[in-house]
């Protein structure tokens, strides 16, 4: 029988826990305990939104849950820009992690200079500076397959995404390096998954047919290729 696993699921930008919601019961089904997540400033947590909310921010979001709950053994999975926010929660508590799992997510280099700035690609934002709107151009360019119901739904819930959580690097130490890690990579996500595969990913991965968005699109081949993934790294 497999192992009863702790998953612990940090959103990407503009997201909230609210998009696991289709993942959460498919990782449950087997046992497993799921912990999906809201970052200071987004989706339900929308009302501590600041200028001053920044990556530190998140990795002590992450960082609490997990030790606040007394969570050992994780498999910790960060969708698009919290891959740098779960690569700096593993540095930290590197004890509490046995896992991490990058969903078409950023993935840090093994080196200790800062990394993870996005702030000069160009965003869009609205009036106040400090926030970025998800825009028709951004979806149609990375989420072509969020249509009809899971379009509306998705928009409905939708929370601006914060400059400091684009531009904030992560500086990681040699504890990162050591770390399991796992990938699926998404072919419509954005980024060239041929090109990503000729780097020798250090640790398994999945291709998953879907946008940038796969817990929308495609909840139940992210749920296996997750649950196949946590298996292959516990061999």
């Amino acid at each position: 029988m497999p192992k009863e696993e702790t998953f612990v699921l940090v959103p990407g930008a503009w997201l909230g826990a609210w998009a696991w919601q289709r993942v959460v019961p498919l990782l449950e089904r087997e046992g497993n305990s799921t912990y999906p997540l809201t970052l200071t400033g987004m989706g339900d947590r929308v009302h501590l939104a600041s200028p001053l909310v920044g990556t530190e921010t998140a990795i002590q979001d992450v960082t609490n849950s997990i030790l606040y709950e007394g969570l050992e053994d994780v498999v910790l999975v960060g969708h698009s820009f919290a891959g740098k926010v779960v690569a700096g929660v593993a540095d930290r508590i590197p004890e509490r992690i046995a896992c991490l799992l990058f969903v078409d997510a950023y993935r840090p280099a093994k080196v200790r200079t800062p990394q993870g700035d996005f702030s000069s690609e160009g965003w869009p934002t609205l009036e106040d500076g400090w926030r970025i709107p998800l825009t028709e151009e951004i979806l149609r360019n990375t989420g072509s397959d969020v249509r009809g119901q899971d379009r509306e739904w998705m928009l409905s819930k939708v929370t601006p995404w914060l400059m400091k959580y684009a531009g904030d690097p992560v500086a990681l130490s040699e504890k990162y390096d050591s770390m399991k890690k796992a990938y699926i990579l998404c072919t419509s996500g954005g980024d060239s998954v041929e090109e990503i595969l000729k780097e020798k990913l250090d640790g398994p991965h999945r291709v998953l047919e879907s946008g940038h968005w796969p817990m929308i699109t495609r909840p139940a081949e992210l749920a296996r290729s997750i649950l196949e993934l946590t298996r292959l790294s516990r061999d």
